[in-house]
């Protein structure tokens, strides 16, 4: 393979808009953080650690915030569109570059459907005489016309999404609080009869932990999308700083905090896998219509997460293409970007890009309304444990590019990884370790051994191109 570009040299510009603001990307932060995965899944984490899930998000968000640690020093430095893609193709050769960028992309796409899908089904319920079908025709060409117009339609979509949802789990926090305190109408006060009751605060042991760590990690993914979109902000090196450093009480505070206020309002073992642990606290506290505002709100966390993930799949396309990774086509951008453009978020959008990655999002979506049991699994698994490979390339890249910098562009270096190398081995040792804990967990190993065939198979692709094009 060959070498890397040297990290003092110039990046091309790229014509893209800047329209996002600093608000826009602060609120990303926030919300891309808050999804589904935290208000449904989280139940089957605590189905299975007990009160201890604390624990297993405490170890899973410590493995999130590292890894975004080492994302926000390369991307400060270095601002891009394509983020940790770019990143790795300096770092460690094109064939890292175009393999992660790929498998991202492929991710995000398949992910898209199962968003678009559930968000459907939520919206039937609500009006069963729409077809499901025309409901997830509506949310796509709603966000593909959003994400085709101007960038900053895209930040509005997700600011406002993002306030929805951390104005929902702030309120939560506060009456979970409040219930604990005995502070509410017809409430006593809880102590820690919870924790330490039914089992005691390891009901399954440390085994348990390690499981629920498993089944929770996965619902930090989408963090990585604030670097992509720093690109597209006036200052990315301090936007994108600005949402790293408050990864950390984002972390603490969303989750960690609110799987404590879970378990200790209610008994682990009152809990359900499927069913939204949110729900139960809330009808237990005398919330009324608790199931339908939990619905309003997992509802608005698909859609984020659908307009997120279409934004930042065409934005990782585009900057694939931009190297020469992907067809060239797909460079073409609306408008034209002069100072004004790039001020006001007008022109300046990948609307190819855009369109190739909705197509394929399209084809996700009916592959998972036909056969969501046979193709479609197949496809989602081969994406399972994809976020996981990509942050090791994360943090392998960043063991390099670190050094690099220290050489040529110390100044760069606004914002740097703790501890480093220290902190950066400890997390490739943390995902091994997920890895290898999925294959021996029989729910878990199809993911792992699917994900590594697509990733096996992009690397050959990679493998095969590069060695075309040398001389």
């Amino acid at each position: 393979m060959h070498d890397a570009p040297p990290t003092h040299s110039p990046v091309r510009s790229e014509p893209l808009a800047h329209g996002l603001k600093q608000r826009h990307l602060t609120m990303l932060g926030l919300g891309g953080v808050i999804g589904a995965g935290l208000f449904v899944g989280s139940g089957a984490g605590i189905a299975v650690a007990g009160p201890a899930v604390v624990v297993s998000y405490l170890i899973a968000g410590a493995l999130a915030m590292l890894v975004m640690r080492m994302l926000g020093e390369m991307s400060a430095a270095m601002p891009a569109s394509g983020s940790f893609s770019v990143h790795a193709e300096r770092a460690l050769g094109r064939w890292a570059g175009f393999s992660v960028g790929w498998l991202y992309w492929f991710m995000l796409v398949v992910v898209l459907a199962v968003e678009a899908t559930a968000a459907a089904q939520i919206a039937h319920a609500w009006v069963p005489a729409v077809d499901q079908w025309l409901w997830v025709l509506l949310f796509m060409v709603v966000f593909t016309v959003a994400n085709l117009t101007a960038v900053k339609n895209f930040g509005e979509f997700e600011f406002w999404f993002a306030a929805l949802k951390v104005t929902a789990i702030v309120a939560f926090l506060v009456l979970g609080v409040l219930a604990v305190l005995g502070v509410l109408p017809d409430t006593d006060p809880v102590g820690l009869t919870n924790l330490t009751g039914q089992g005691g605060f390891l009901p399954n042991g440390w085994d348990g932990v390690v499981s629920g760590v498993l089944t929770v990690v996965f619902a930090f993914g989408g963090l990585e999308v604030v670097t992509i979109a720093a690109a597209e902000t006036d200052d990315p090196a301090r936007a994108v700083g600005r949402a790293v450093r408050s990864a950390v009480v984002r972390i603490l505070f969303f989750y960690v905090g609110s799987m404590l206020v879970i378990v200790t309002v209610l008994p682990w073992t009152a809990q359900q896998a499927g069913l939204s642990p949110y729900v139960k606290v809330l009808d237990s506290i005398g919330v009324p219509s608790a199931g339908q505002i939990m619905n309003i709100v997992v509802f608005v966390a698909l859609l984020s997460a659908l307009n997120a993930n279409l934004y930042g799949s065409s934005r990782m396309i585009f900057s694939l293409a931009e190297r020469g990774e992907a067809p060239r086509g797909l460079l073409k951008v609306s408008g034209t970007r002069g100072a004004e453009g790039s001020a006001s978020g007008g022109g300046g959008v990948p609307r190819r890009a855009v369109l190739a990655s909705v197509a394929f999002g399209f084809v996700s979506v009916l592959l998972n309304l036909e056969w969501p049991d046979t193709v479609f699994l197949y496809m989602l698994n081969s994406v399972g444990a994809v976020l996981l490979f990509v942050w090791g390339l994360i943090a392998a890249s960043q063991l390099r590019l670190r050094r690099r910098l220290e050489r040529e562009a110390p100044d760069a270096l606004a914002l740097r990884m703790w501890c480093f190398p220290y902190l950066t081995w400890v997390t490739l040792a943390g995902l091994l370790a997920v890895l290898l804990l999925m294959l021996t967990d029989d729910a878990a190993r199809p993911q792992v051994l699917w994900s590594a065939a697509a990733t096996a198979l992009v690397l050959l692709v990679a493998v095969v191109r590069e060695r075309r094009a040398k001389p």
